[in-house]
């Protein structure tokens, strides 16, 4: 994200906002990197109570947040992650597909926003659990995904904040510049030309692909604005300090760890998506 879309358009960064926003990075980013790390069960706990939170936090946005339709949803995705994490993948795309049938019955007249924010949430539990999965390089792809997104997001801000000039997308994300979008990518060009140059992969696939999931997390990024403007709400929630709910801060996230997989499992199938993706 190049701003943040709460902020009055003209304005600079609050310096205690930039600070939060900071402090939070620094210790956020370790953890995820570090349980990311260690895989296997404790990544996919992870994964799982971030997905439940990105569906709450839907279902708050688009005002459908009823404890029922919460709580079924919670146990689904719940469900869904177990069965992955055991290596049960068909066990838990059918829960899902019940599970999705069950939250749209509950959510009965915000049904289509119900139904969405659940394959959002179960979209970037599959694909994160999935990617990471990979014995040989599951680690290196989702660790290259992350660098990507975060890049992304870091460039697109000082270069947004600095340069400033035309709007990218005015009457979704008032602050978004063309400038803080080509800064964006830019930033995640040297992130991939960082692992080619540490033989972590070939130089020209990844840059192609860091470019490519470059695009796609501003596009997951601009996807939850509209989805934000649409209903009037600035921040998806305040559990983040500086950075506000989980949407807010892994909207770039979803959308690229999603592409991820998808050029992964096109290329080297479901169990080994990660080489798929860096191994060319």
């Amino acid at each position: 994200m190049n701003e943040p879309d709460s902020a009055p358009v003209g304005a600079k960064p609050a310096p205690s906002n930039l600070v939060m926003r900071v402090l939070a990075a620094l210790v956020l980013a370790p953890l995820a990197i570090a349980i990311a790390y260690a895989g296997g069960w404790l990544w996919a706990l992870f994964v799982t109570l971030v997905s439940i939170g990105l569906f709450a936090e839907w279902l708050m946005v688009v005002g459908a947040g009823s404890a029922a339709l919460t709580g079924a949803g919670t146990v689904v995705i719940a469900m869904m992650g177990a069965s992955v994490v055991f290596g049960a993948l068909k066990t838990s795309v059918v829960t899902g597909l019940i599970g999705g049938a069950l939250v749209t019955l509950i959510a009965r007249g915000k049904f289509l926003w119900a139904a969405s924010g659940f394959a959002y949430a179960a979209a970037a539990l599959l694909a994160s659990i999935l990617l990471r999965k990979d014995l040989v390089n599951g680690f290196s792809a989702l660790m290259f995904v992350l660098l990507v997104v975060w890049a992304t997001d870091i460039g697109g801000y000082f270069a947004g904040r600095s340069i400033g000039g035309p709007k990218l997308l005015p009457r979704v994300s008032p602050k978004k510049t063309w400038a803080g979008a080509l800064g964006g990518f830019a930033a995640s060009l040297a992130v991939a030309a960082g692992f080619a140059a540490c033989g972590i992969g070939k130089a020209v696939p990844l840059l192609l692909v860091g470019a490519v999931l470059s695009v796609v997390s501003q596009l997951g990024d601009l996807f939850e604005s509209a989805v934000k403007r649409r209903f009037g709400v600035k921040d998806s929630s305040h559990l983040i300090p500086g950075h506000g709910g989980l949407l807010d801060r892994l909207d770039g996230f979803v959308a690229a760890i999603l592409a991820a997989w998808i050029i992964g499992f096109l290329r080297h199938g479901v169990h080994s998506a990660g080489s798929g993706l860096m191994v060319w």
